[in-house]
């Protein structure tokens, strides 16, 4: 039952909220489907954000492929590279 607590809670928070609305008579700030949209978003965000931590070589190797560099750390220049 522990873990169904905060579902419960945001469950109630928002009833709580649409009854409000319901009798002052505003309608709700954001149509549902994009409501809905932005809450998808805000998840795969932070979803992208937790695997980016657990892999952070990728990242690094994503960064280090993409950066100007002439060489590779550890690579000797070459006669005929421009310094």
């Amino acid at each position: 039952m522990g873990q169904l607590q905060p579902y419960a809670l945001s469950l109630v928070v928002g009833l709580g909220i649409g009854v409000l609305y319901g009798l002052v008579s505003v309608r709700s700030p954001a149509p549902p489907i994009i409501a809905l949209l932005g809450l998808l978003g805000m998840l795969a965000g932070e979803a992208g954000v937790q695997w980016l931590k657990g892999h952070s070589n990728v990242v690094q190797t994503v960064l280090h492929e993409k950066s100007f560099a002439l060489r590779r750390p550890g690579e000797t220049a070459k006669k005929d590279d421009v310094a």
